[in-house]
């Protein structure tokens, strides 16, 4: 059996394993220095007989299972209840309850993009990989379209900050987001959650885990999200909304313990999705009278009353959840994948294999100018296969605790992409790309104990990483008349030319390391320092493109962090802080660049930036039913300088999706309401400063500051095996900007956040 969610767990004999049981249902939500759960889980995870200590919780960000308190690096665990608990429903909804955590999505509903400490990819391309890399029960996700999914039946989410390439290897220059998923366990267990929201929401949940012997166990869980009504509205579509979801997805596992020295996992997860992109909102950035650019613009903010695209429309309401949006843009999923883990231990030593397989198939609609009119329409294909294998050998020897491993993955991107300009350009168009990665690694980590209360941590990786890629753009020219074959749309010949190809392969060659100290006087105080190297490999932009340039690869980019931290747990008081500074050279980000008629967006490199800051997260418990956390992040972001179509942009300019500062608030009170009920009500706020969303810095597309108030109201029984809730999140309604897009074209697009939503939950417990 998976011993992994198992307190009481002998290692030795995980099939005896007896899980404890649960004092409350959920446990507050927020970020607390290498914890975010309330005290009553912590003490559930610390081993029987321990004395129980506030902000700790038993994680295994290090490929073991050790006490958050005990791991030097900064780590924010969150329980599956409490995400639960606080509709925290996707990764997109992280972001408030970290510091220094950024996520927005590319486009409204899909392809999130994480930006951990200033550190992000700043891509839409299903070909590229994130910075940020995300495991889910040990596996990578290879590529940002698969990140649009919904969580469930989860154990814990552990938020790693600092580059994780010794034991994360791919792309992990920014962190790593542990997605561990609740495994079989050795007694009987089932729970429902029913939900109903405004926007005609319907949210049903279950899981049922059944023993079937002393060495075997079995857990099924699903989920289904049917949203009858969307955020948007068309005034082109009368008596209709555009953003309902159809979602139904499902899990089975399958745990056997044969014997003492063998345990193993298998999931087999499947996910499908019929639903409708979001819809950006519109702004123009054409004068009406001259054709040229539009004052606002240049002066760095948006009206629409002055301002239109290049063939006049214009949008004047304010309301970006409104527009003249013709159809409902589809947003389709079929995803399944399988997961095989095997423990063996092997004396004092424990082997373990991690196989994932993933088939990850979409289909999705963009409107990218926000018109009626067909001037940059998307119709997005993405099909990805990946396989992965890793290897761990763990154990220790004398003053050592090691871990030796090797890795090796494969992943096939094919994207296709027909696009329609027919009204502004006077085509179509089709791109198309191939792109097959090889990566394979060896790695190795040791704790070296150098005296009763000082560690020395090590950690080195080889990654060796070749990309395939074969794709480019083709000019349809279904009229004859393409303005992209000719600047004056003169009429000429009628069918398919090639705008661009390329056929091309690029490796790169890295190590990753890791070298700190660690001082524990006393359980419950740690103090350490850390250095650690980061590497992203480099890869080809897989939009539309005009020219060869944009499909020149751009280069690997390369992290060097420097942290010193602490974290502390005194009686009711948790607190842990971490200052950091990193060296970021070759940063992969948009650069716009003039190629004659029209301004195109290239993938490239900037030479070097800086990053500077710090987190501090807190917890106190003044009662017992009383439960209180915070968290600040601040950051200070400087790009070098680099080249764009109007000249050099010199150094100064933040890095995008880099707020100065994060941070948020939560409490958490718990009553009993007579011999056989109990009632518990928690509020949290999370704010973030105004922040850019590309590397020129474009006023018109940067996020203003927010605030955004969630709170949840809960009745139960004394045996936890019921409870009615009401929840409500983003009560003030407020609105602020996601992402935004500056075409050149004459148009530009911002989406936003969801708006203000709430409904009522009822869970039932058995066991």
């Amino acid at each position: 059996m998976n011993t992994e969610a198992k307190p009481n767990c002998n290692p030795a004999a995980p099939s005896r394993c007896v899980p404890s049981r649960p004092l409350l249902p959920h446990c507050l939500l927020l970020g607390a220095a290498g914890l975010v759960t309330s005290p009553i889980l912590a003490a559930q995870d610390v081993p029987a007989g321990d004395e129980k200590i506030l902000g700790e919780v038993i994680v295994t960000a290090q490929k073991r299972r050790e006490s958050s308190t005990d791991v030097g690096m900064a780590i924010t665990a969150l329980s599956g209840d409490a995400l639960a608990a606080q509709r925290v429903g996707q990764i997109m909804d992280l972001s408030g309850f970290v510091p220094n955590l950024d996520i927005k999505e590319q486009v409204p509903g899909a392809t999130p993009v994480i930006t951990i400490r200033g550190v992000g990819l700043n891509d839409f391309g299903a070909a590229n990989s994130p910075s940020a890399g995300v495991y889910i029960d040990q596996v990578y996700v290879a590529s940002i379209a698969m990140m649009t999914f919904d969580f469930y039946d989860l154990e814990r989410i552990e938020v790693l900050k600092g580059p994780q390439g010794t034991l994360y290897g791919r792309n992990s220059t920014a962190g790593a987001i542990n997605i561990i998923t609740r495994k079989p366990q050795q007694s009987f267990e089932a729970y429902t959650r029913l939900g109903y929201g405004n926007y005609d929401t319907i949210d049903a949940e279950g899981a049922v885990n059944v023993p079937l012997s002393d060495s075997a166990a079995v857990r099924v869980s699903a989920r289904s999200i049917q949203q009858g009504d969307g955020y948007w509205t068309s005034r082109r579509l009368p008596g209709d909304t555009i953003g309902e979801r159809d979602v139904v997805m499902g899990r089975a596992q399958l745990s056997l313990a044969p014997n003492d020295a063998l345990d193993m996992n298998l999931k087999v997860d499947a996910l499908r999705s019929r639903s409708e992109m979001g819809q950006p909102e519109f702004f123009g950035t054409v004068d009406p009278n001259t054709g040229g650019p539009c004052a606002p613009i240049l002066a760095g903010h948006i009206d629409n009353s002055q301002c239109t695209d290049l063939l006049g429309y214009t949008d004047v309401d304010g309301d970006p959840y409104k527009g003249d949006w013709t159809r409902n843009a589809v947003y389709d999923q079929d995803n399944l994948s399988a997961t095989l883990t095997i423990d063996a231990h092997l004396g004092e030593m424990t082997l373990t294999s991690v196989s994932g397989y993933v088939d990850f198939d979409r289909k999705f609609d963009i409107d990218v100018d926000a018109t009626p009119a067909r001037e940059l329409d998307f119709l997005e294909s993405d099909d990805i296969k990946q396989y992965s294998q890793e290897l761990r050998l763990a154990g220790a020897s004398g003053p050592s605790t090691w871990i030796l491993g090797a890795f090796y993955s494969h992943d096939e991107v094919v994207t296709g992409i027909p696009g329609h300009h027919d009204d502004l350009l006077l085509t179509q168009t089709m791109v198309d790309a191939d792109q097959n990665t090889d990566s394979a690694a060896a790695f190795a980590n040791s704790d070296w104990k150098l005296a009763e209360h000082l560690t020395l941590v090590t950690g080195l990786r080889y990654t060796w990483e070749e990309r395939q890629y074969v794709g480019g753009t083709t000019d349809l020219n279904p009229y004859g008349a393409s303005c992209l074959l000719s600047p004056t749309c003169t009429p000429g010949f009628v069918g398919p030319a090639v705008l661009t190809h390329v056929d091309s392969t690029i490796d790169d060659r890295n190590w990753s390391w890791r070298v700190g100290l660690e001082y524990q006087p006393q359980s419950g105080r740690l103090f350490y320092a850390t250095v650690s190297r980061g590497n992203k490999s480099g890869g080809f932009f897989s939009g539309i493109s005009t020219t060869n340039l944009q499909l020149e690869p751009f280069l690997p980019e390369e992290l060097t962090a420097y942290e010193v931290g602490f974290k502390a747990s005194f009686a009711d008081v948790y607190l842990g802080a971490s200052a950091f500074h990193y060296d970021y050279n070759d940063i992969q980000t948009f650069i716009a660049v003039d190629v004659g008629p029209f301004i195109i967006q290239r993938l490239g490199n900037v030479s070097e930036a800086r990053v500077d800051g710090i987190d501090v997260e807190a917890m106190w418990q003044p009662v017992q039913a009383l439960t209180l956390q915070a968290n600040v992040g601040w950051l200070d972001t400087e790009l070098g300088s680099f080249d764009t179509l109007t000249g050099v942009v010199p150094k100064g300019n933040e890095l995008p999706n880099s707020p100065r500062l994060t941070a948020g608030v939560a409490a958490r009170y718990e009553i009993g309401l007579g011999a056989r009920l109990g009632g518990m009500i928690e509020v949290d706020a999370n704010y973030s400063d105004s922040v850019f969303k590309d590397a020129i810095n474009d006023p018109v597309i940067a996020a203003d500051s927010y605030t955004i108030v969630n709170a949840r109201l809960a009745l139960f029984n004394d045996a936890h095996a019921w409870e009615v809730a009401l929840w409500g999140r983003n009560l003030g309604d407020e609105s602020y900007v996601v992402q935004g897009l500056n075409t050149g074209l004459g148009a530009g697009n911002r989406n936003y956040n969801a708006p203000r939503t709430y409904g009522v939950a009822f869970t039932y417990r058995w066991q």
